[in-house]
C-alpha cells in the first residue's frame, strides 16, 4: 500500500511582530482581554514586499532542504490559502515558477482555516493513486489584508505566515505502523456561511472585502465538529486517543484547543500550541505548529500525529499520520 510520508517541513513568518500592546493604541481593546479570550499575545503582519507567494516560497525552500531534495523532484504543488496574491493564476503556480519547477501540476485549495488539512488529503490521494510521486503541500496566508482594522472583534485574532511539508509516495505494509498519512476525514456544511465569511469578491462586489465573524456561533460549533472528525479518524484506523503522541490543532483560539482536547481526553502536554505567538494564521497555522514541534524535537519519527481544523463555510477535517 502506498503511503504519503512527510520527508521535510518548513516555515516562514513576516519580519514585523505586532504584540497586543501595539493594538491597544489603535483599537478599543487590552492585552488582558485578548489573552483571556483567545490566548494570543502577538502575531506577525506582512509588510511591503511580503506576500502569500513569497512566504510560501520561503517555507517550501526550507521543507525541500530538510527533505534533501532539489525543487525539480517535486511533481505536485498544492497551496492552501484564502488570501492569494492574485485572483488568478493560482499562488501555487507562482511558487512553482519561483522554485524553478517546470513540470507537474500546481493549484490552490480554498477551505479557509481547514485548507491545509484538505490539501494534505488531496495530496495523499494523488500520491496513493500514482498521479504524483512527491508533493509540496503549503499553507500560506496574508490574512491581515482581509481585516477591518477598526473591528476589534476580528482584527486582534489573525496573523500572517506560511508552512510547508514535502510528501513522498512510499510503499507501506498497510497497517497503522506505516509511516505517512493513515486516514483523512473531511466535512463541509455551507448552511453556516454567514457565521464566518468575507463580505466581498470578484462576482459580487468587485472588491476584496473584509472578514466578518459571529465569534460565539463559531465557538459553539467548533468543539463538536472537531470531535466528529477525530473520532472518525480513530474508527477508520482502529486507533484510540491513547495511541496519539501529538495533537496539532488549527490555532484559532486557546479555549477551543483546550476544550477539544478535554472532550477527547487528550492531555494538554500532548497538544502543540502556537496561537500565543502566531495568532490565527488560517491555512498556515497547522504547518507552522508542525514546524515548531518538529524542529524543537518534540515530534519524532514514528510518532502518531493528529491534525485537525475548522474554518469558514463551515469546513472541518482531520488527518492522522505517522511521522
Amino acid at each position: 500500500m502506498i503511503r504519503a510520508v512527510v520527508r521535510g517541513f518548513g516555515a516562514a513568518l513576516p519580519k514585523r511582530v505586532v504584540p497586543n500592546a501595539e493594538l491597544e493604541k489603535t483599537v478599543d481593546t487590552t492585552d488582558e482581554w485578548i489573552v483571556q479570550r483567545t490566548g494570543i499575545r502577538q502575531r506577525y503582519i506582512a509588510g511591503e514586499g511580503e506576500t502569500t507567494a513569497s512566504l510560501g516560497e520561503a517555507a517550501a525552500r526550507e521543507a525541500l532542504e530538510r527533505a534533501g531534495l532539489e525543487p525539480q523532484a517535486i511533481d505536485l504543488i498544492i497551496v492552501a490559502t484564502a488570501s492569494p496574491d492574485n485572483t488568478f493564476p493560482a499562488t501555487a503556480v507562482d511558487i512553482q515558477a519561483r522554485l524553478g519547477i517546470t513540470g507537474g501540476a500546481a493549484f490552490d485549495m480554498q477551505a479557509v482555516c481547514s485548507g491545509f488539512v484538505f490539501a494534505m488529503a488531496t495530496a495523499d490521494a494523488y500520491l496513493r493513486t500514482g498521479l504524483a510521486r512527491r508533493a509540496l503541500v503549503i499553507g500560506a496566508e496574508t490574512f491581515s489584508r482581509l481585516l477591518d482594522w477598526n473591528d476589534r472583534t476580528t482584527c486582534v485574532l489573525f496573523g500572517d505566515g506560511a508552512g510547508a511539508v514535502v510528501l513522498e509516495a512510499v510503499e507501506g505494509e498497510g497497517t497503522v505502523a506505516d509511516r505517512g498519512i493513515l486516514t483523512a476525514q473531511l466535512r463541509s456544511d455551507g448552511s453556516h456561511k454567514a457565521k464566518l465569511y468575507v463580505d466581498g469578491g470578484v462576482s459580487t462586489t468587485g472588491t476584496i472585502g473584509h472578514l466578518r465573524m459571529e465569534g460565539r456561533e463559531v465557538f459553539k460549533h467548533a468543539v463538536g465538529m472537531i470531535t466528529d472528525v477525530i473520532e472518525a479518524a480513530f474508527a477508520a484506523t482502529g486507533t484510540t486517543v491513547e495511541d496519539v503522541d501529538w495533537l496539532v490543532p488549527h490555532q484559532a483560539n486557546r479555549r477551543i484547543i483546550d476544550g477539544s482536547a478535554k472532550k477527547l481526553g487528550i492531555p494538554l502536554e500532548k497538544v502543540v500550541v502556537t496561537v500565543d505567538r502566531h495568532g490565527n494564521t488560517s491555512a498556515a497555522s497547522i504547518p507552522l505548529a508542525l514546524h515548531a514541534a518538529a524542529s524543537d524535537g518534540r515530534i519524532k519519527q514514528g510518532d502518531l500525529v493528529l491534525l485537525e481544523a475548522m474554518g469558514g463555510g463551515f469546513t472541518w477535517g482531520s488527518v492522522l499520520l505517522r511521522w
